[in-house]
C-alpha cells in the first residue's frame, strides 16, 4: 500500500494555492516605458507589440494606468534627436530623460522612478562609451556616465541602473552620487549582462543597435557562468545596492547561482526578444499567452529573482487581479 501520495496536497486548488512556494506578485514588477522628443506622440514600437513611444505630453495616462494596476516602479529609456561622439544629450540637464523624470514626478511623486545610464541611444556611433580606434575606452567613459548618472538624480531620479558593463562604473557613478550629496540614492547595477541576441527588439525600440562591430569586448560571453559570480562581486564591492542578470529566461542558471551566493536583492531583466516571440507566437495561435506570461515569470521568481523588469508589467498586473 502506498504511504507518500504527493498527489493528496495536489487535489483542488485550495490546497495547492495554500502551499504554494513561489508567489508571483505585481509589487515584484519594474515596468520600462521608452520617451521620446515631440509632442502628441503615442506611437506603437513596431517591434514590441502594445509598447509605445511616448513624448513628455502623453506620459499622464500611461503613469496613471500603472498605478492603477499596482505596478510601483518604472525605468526610462530615452531616445534624444541629437547624437553625437560623447552622448552630450545623455547628461543634458534638459535631456529627454530628465524631463520624463521631472514629469512623472509632477503626475505621482509616489512613482519609483529608477533610469537607464547608458550611451548607446544617445552616440552617433551606437556603443556604450568613449570610442578609441574604434575600441570602448572604457576609463574615458566612466567620467560620461557619472555626468549621466548626476544628471538623472538632479533631475529627481530615485534610483540610477547603469547598463553599459564598463568596469569600474559602480564605483565611480557612486563616488560622484556621494561626492554631491546623494548618499540615500541606490544603484541597481546590470551586473551580469550578456552579449545576448535577444536584445534585437529593444535595439529598434530604442536605435541603439551599434554602427559597426558589436559589443562583444564589454558585454558577458554567454557561455560564461562563473564570471556572473565575478561581475557581481566586483559590483557589490564598488556599491551596488541591486545586482541583476539579463537577460532571464535563458540565463535562469545565472539567476540561481547569483542568489544562492549573495545575499542580495537580485533583478533579472525578462528582455525584449523574450517578450516579442511570446507575442510572435500568441498572435499566431500557437500559445496561450497568458499563462506562458505567468508561468515564465514565475520561473524567474522561482529561481531566485526579487525583481522584475519585464514589458509584460501591465498585463500581468491584471492576470494577477484576476486569479484573486
Amino acid at each position: 500500500m502506498l504511504i507518500n501520495r504527493p498527489r493528496r496536497l495536489r487535489k483542488n486548488a485550495a490546497i495547492r494555492n495554500l502551499i504554494r512556494e513561489t508567489i508571483l506578485n505585481v509589487n515584484d514588477f519594474i515596468y520600462p516605458i521608452f520617451v521620446v522628443e515631440g509632442q502628441g506622440i503615442k506611437k506603437e514600437i513596431e517591434s514590441l507589440p502594445n509598447i509605445h513611444h511616448f513624448s513628455i505630453d502623453q506620459l499622464k495616462d500611461e503613469i496613471e494606468e500603472i498605478i492603477s494596476l499596482g505596478i510601483k516602479a518604472v525605468i526610462l529609456f530615452g531616445l534624444p534627436n541629437h547624437k553625437d561622439a560623447c552622448g552630450s544629450s545623455a547628461y543634458d540637464e534638459d535631456g529627454i530623460v530628465q524631463k520624463a523624470i521631472r514629469e512623472i514626478k509632477k503626475i505621482n511623486k509616489e512613482v519609483l522612478v529608477i533610469t537607464d545610464v547608458c550611451m548607446c541611444q544617445y552616440t552617433d556611433h551606437g556603443h556604450c562609451g568613449i570610442m578609441k580606434d574604434d575600441y570602448v575606452d572604457n576609463d574615458e567613459t566612466l567620467k560620461y556616465l557619472s555626468k549621466i548618472a548626476l544628471s538623472h538624480v538632479n533631475a529627481g531620479a530615485d534610483m540610477v541602473a547603469p547598463s553599459d558593463m564598463m568596469d569600474g562604473r559602480i564605483k565611480a557613478i557612486r563616488n560622484v552620487l556621494d561626492e554631491n550629496g546623494y548618499t540615500d540614492i541606490s544603484i541597481m547595477a546590470y551586473s551580469a549582462k550578456y552579449a545576448s541576441a535577444f536584445y534585437g527588439p529593444f535595439r529598434v525600440a530604442a536605435n541603439s543597435a551599434p554602427g559597426f562591430g558589436d559589443r562583444k569586448t564589454y558585454q558577458m560571453d554567454p557561455a560564461n557562468s562563473d564570471e556572473a559570480l565575478r561581475e557581481v562581486e566586483l559590483d557589490l564591492s564598488e556599491g551596488a545596492d541591486i545586482v541583476m542578470v539579463k537577460p532571464a529566461l535563458a540565463y535562469l542558471d545565472i539567476i540561481r547561482r547569483v542568489k544562492d551566493t549573495y545575499t542580495v536583492p537580485l533583478a533579472a531583466y525578462n528582455v525584449s526578444g523574450e517578450y516579442a516571440m511570446v507575442k510572435a507566437a500568441a498572435e499566431k495561435g500557437l500559445i496561450d499567452e497568458k499563462k506562458i506570461v505567468l508561468e515564465s515569470l514565475t520561473s524567474m521568481k522561482r529561481a531566485g529573482a526579487d525583481l522584475i523588469i519585464t514589458y509584460h508589467g501591465k498585463d500581468a498586473a491584471r492576470w494577477l487581479k484576476e486569479e484573486i
